[in-house]
């Protein structure tokens, strides 16, 4: 790895207006509201394209203990702790046709993991597997995550192809009624959500996209019934086809060398370029990862949460290029954090920035022949503004005579599509196939979006709860009004490049509550004082994230460039800190959560 050049204080400044420039020419007055759902009239676009027809199963109407809402890695962990807990009426129910979530969804050509399969798949020495690839193909992925369902017996009660449509408390029977769009309205004691952020796809609200005559699919839900192949390539069908690919996010990076290798032609339309760092992804042994030593697996996983949170670890265990880049990602702000002088360190951090920033811009000079090409490849932005990508097959794709850039920056996206093509400028791109890599609605699926109903204690609805100021919990979990109700993901909770492992500590967390209200017959709720006091933690720690993302060119970290709004919306400190605290909290206040079961009923 090679060691950057820091710039001086007058590089500094011409780089700092060139970002601003950058970011004003991408900076949309709609704001997120220049993307789309797939519902409605465009629903197709998230239609399952994996799974032919659905069991005919009848409506259930029986009881559970717990019901868990989404099939993912989150999911898919909580119902494994709780059976190492011994609770075995566990339901699942889940939109897609197989346990896997992100990894269902995603099997586009070239699909892979970004963060090293050691310690991205979970529960790897509970199921005696030692992933094959550093960083393992979406196919490996998903089969493990069937691994852990079967491990664990999660098949025999899961409603697939289910999505629920509501969830409400019913005080008489201290229960949850959970209903679904095919018809079930089955009680559960507990509910697990474990929706996700990353299975709605999302489209560019592009005017004309409906009236397009050519063949066009989401990369999510890709058709290998109109390309040909498999994620490993060999797309035979489009060997005489003008395709367009609309995103160069983390997706597009993986799936636009795979076109070019069997496209006609391809067209790849970019408003924004990533940053491409060295993948050199290789095949792994066991030794190779000393899995012959019991506790491999977590050590590692524990090392490297360690290092991308900005703690001492010791030994780089898995050394790449995420924890060589540590320092400008998770560190960033608890970095900030320990240091007494505001302007030395964004000063010192500015420089690290834009010398490794100036070390990937140059990786693309030297991959890339065409000047004017390479130029419009360059990113011009900090490298913690956007999720960081890594190929080695992106940058010499567009050394290829069939692929060309199109850079639709100066026009704030593409203008229109037309009946047989996409519209940039003076410029119509005739084109046989259209293909959407624009990602998912981030934050914006299960309950927290609102699209899927919860109502608690005297019919109230969660988000109306929430309301006036803002989402109350307690470690990001429960909820006062919303009894034995648990949710999963990064609310108020602690968030890393390897979120599996978060879920992993989440799941052991929603277990241990569970099996802590079977055992005092109690039921799992907050006081409104317990979610004031988390409230407060979060806010007086809570870190000035402003001043940069206001800074950074338009997307999903920053609200498409509206910046990212203050508040109590996570931990402020470390993940591995927060989950010292939480195995601490079970150790010692965990009966706090806990309330008498008849405490309510005197009240009705």
């Amino acid at each position: 790895m090679t060691t950057p050049q820091v710039p001086d204080p007058h590089q500094l400044a011409a780089l700092r207006e060139r970002y601003r420039h950058e970011r004003e020419r991408r900076v949309r007055p709609d704001g997120a509201a220049q993307y789309r759902d797939a519902d409605a009239e465009f629903g197709y676009y998230a239609a399952d394209p994996y799974t032919e027809e659905p069991d005919r199963r009848g409506p259930r109407h029986d009881t559970v203990d717990v019901a868990v809402i989404g099939a993912g890695f989150g999911g898919i962990l909580a119902g494994a702790r709780l059976r190492q807990q011994g609770v075995e009426r566990v339901r699942f129910v889940e939109k897609g046709g197989d346990f896997g979530g992100t990894w269902y969804w995603n099997r586009y050509p070239g699909v892979h993991c970004d963060v090293e399969s050691h310690v991205y798949l979970p529960m790897l020495e509970e199921t005696g597997y030692v992933p094959e690839w550093k960083y393992a193909p979406g196919d490996e992925i998903r089969r493990h995550a069937v691994r852990i369902a079967r491990t664990y017996g999660l098949y025999a009660d899961t409603l697939f192809s289910t999505g629920v449509t509501s969830l409400t408390w019913e005080e008489n029977s201290e229960t949850w009624i959970v209903a679904t769009d095919r018809g079930d309205a089955f009680r559960a004691t507990y509910v697990v959500n474990a929706t996700g952020t990353l299975t709605d796809p999302k489209l560019p609200g592009i005017p004309g996209i409906e009236k397009f005559t050519g063949h066009t699919f989401h990369t999510s839900r890709w058709d290998y019934a109109y390309t040909g192949g498999t994620p490993q390539g060999g797309m035979t069908r489009l060997a005489d086809k003008r395709v367009g690919i609309v995103g160069t996010g983390a997706t597009g990076i993986q799936v636009i060398p795979m076109l070019a290798q069997d496209a006609a032609h391809l067209y790849v339309f970019q408003r924004t370029p990533s940053t491409v760092d060295v993948r050199a992804n290789r095949r792994t042994t066991a030794r190779d990862v000393g899995a012959d030593r019991e506790g491999w697996a977590r050590g590692r996983r524990e090392n490297y949460l360690r290092i991308v949170s900005g703690e001492d670890a010791g030994q780089d265990l898995v050394a790449d290029r995420w924890t060589e880049s540590a320092g400008l990602l998770e560190k960033l702000l608890p970095s900030f954090r320990r240091q007494s002088d505001r302007a030395e360190f964004e000063a010192a951090y500015e420089a690290a920035d834009a010398a490794k920033m100036n070390e990937l811009r140059a990786r693309v000079e030297q991959s890339v022949t065409d000047p004017e090409t390479a130029e419009k490849l360059k990113p011009w932005y900090r490298y913690a503004c956007k999720r960081p990508t890594f190929s080695d097959l992106y940058y010499p794709a567009f050394n290829r005579d069939n692929v060309t850039l199109v850079d639709t920056a100066d026009t704030h996206g593409i203008e229109h599509v037309t009946e047989h093509g996409v519209t940039v400028g003076p410029t119509t791109y005739q084109l046989d196939c259209l293909i959407f890599a624009t990602g998912f609605n981030v934050g914006t699926s299960g309950i927290s979006s609102g699209k899927l109903p919860v109502h608690g204690r005297n019919g109230v609805q969660l988000l109306h709860s929430w309301a006036r100021r803002g989402p109350r919990t307690l470690h990001g979990f429960t909820s006062n009004g919303f009894p034995n109700l648990i949710q999963m993901g990064a609310l108020q909770n602690a968030s890393s490049v390897n979120f599996t492992h978060i879920l992993d500590e989440q799941a052991v967390h929603a277990a241990a509550l569970i099996t802590a209200a079977e055992a005092a017959g109690a039921l799992i709720e907050p006081s409104p004082e317990a979610e004031d006091a988390w409230i407060a933690v979060l806010a007086e720690n809570a870190p000035d994230h402003a001043w940069f993302h206001a800074e950074c060119t338009p997307g999903y970290y920053n609200r498409e460039g509206r910046g990212r709004p203050n508040g109590a919306f996570a931990y402020p400190h470390s993940a591995v800190a927060f989950h010292e605290l939480l195995a601490r909290w079970r150790a010692e206040s965990i009966e706090e959560i806990l309330q008498d079961r008849t405490a309510h009923h005197s009240h009705r």
